[in-house]
């Protein structure tokens, strides 16, 4: 057998085994909540901007990324920028390794391979770094409501003539602002790609920790991941990679596209 093969299969049977270990899930779950305290997800960067996300999810995405080498990233939400230019450092190393084995000469500032960010509010210091970046010319923003009918028209407009679209959900995160933008934007995902859903762990944390926001158990992404499904089985949760990290803000969050 191939020894990468091999080393695969020896990894799935540690992961099947893990996601059968209920003691090592509640071990992960009361971890996440005390780190929570100290607002662990803040704080990482990734090429000099904050992503606020876990180290683990930004493992998986470019996981991801680099297995469906899509032609254009669409995120909803967009804070510092962080992951945007996670989104692009990948798509920029794609474009290297594709000029290498091709032979050609690769001119970063032709390449089609974009990342589209759309928050409702754009802060202006935030857009400044953003542009300033050195893979700015990989990324393009609009400012408004995702679920707002001009911005998806704006959004479909930007990605006619795209074949491998992969869509990240992480702006408001209430039950119908994200079945909104699931309706919206999970049609342009095309078949093995993805559609990633953040902060579906809203449904597993004691709703004390949201006092100031709107959303909260029974009303956030997982249950709008939940009611999606009900009517869109081309669509499925990917466990493997939640079982796989064990601690992500986005239990069953992962959606492939099937078909």
């Amino acid at each position: 057998m191939d020894p990468y093969r091999q080393f695969k299969d020896e990894c799935k049977r540690d992961i099947d085994a893990m996601k059968q270990d209920a003691q090592l899930h509640r071990q992960t779950n009361a971890w996440r909540l005390a780190a929570r305290n100290y607002n662990y997800s803040y704080h990482f960067e990734w090429l000099g901007r904050p992503i606020i996300q876990y180290p683990q999810d930004m493992a998986a995405m470019q996981e991801l990324l680099w297995e469906v080498k899509p032609d254009l990233i669409i995120e909803t939400g967009i804070a510092h920028g962080g992951s945007l230019i996670l989104s692009a450092t990948i798509l920029a190393m794609i474009d290297y390794s594709e000029a290498v084995a091709s032979g050609k000469t690769l001119d970063p500032l032709f390449s089609r391979r974009r990342v589209l960010g759309i928050d409702i509010d754009i802060r202006e210091h935030n857009k400044t770094a953003i542009k300033s970046h050195p893979l700015a010319h990989k990324i393009d923003m609009i400012q408004g409501s995702s679920t707002a009918p001009e911005i998806i028209e704006q959004a479909y407009k930007y990605a006619k003539g795209y074949q491998r679209i992969f869509v990240c959900l992480d702006s408001n995160h209430t039950h119908d602002h994200v079945l909104a933008e699931l309706s919206a934007y999970a049609p342009l995902v095309a078949v093995d790609s993805y559609c990633v859903v953040f902060d579906t762990i809203i449904e597993d944390t004691p709703d004390d920790q949201f006092t100031n926001r709107p959303w909260r158990k029974g009303n956030n992404p997982k249950t709008a991941v939940w009611e999606f499904l009900k009517t869109h089985d081309h669509f499925a949760i990917d466990g493997d990679i939640e079982a796989k990290l064990l601690l992500t803000s986005a239990p069953s969050g992962y959606l492939k596209r099937l078909r």
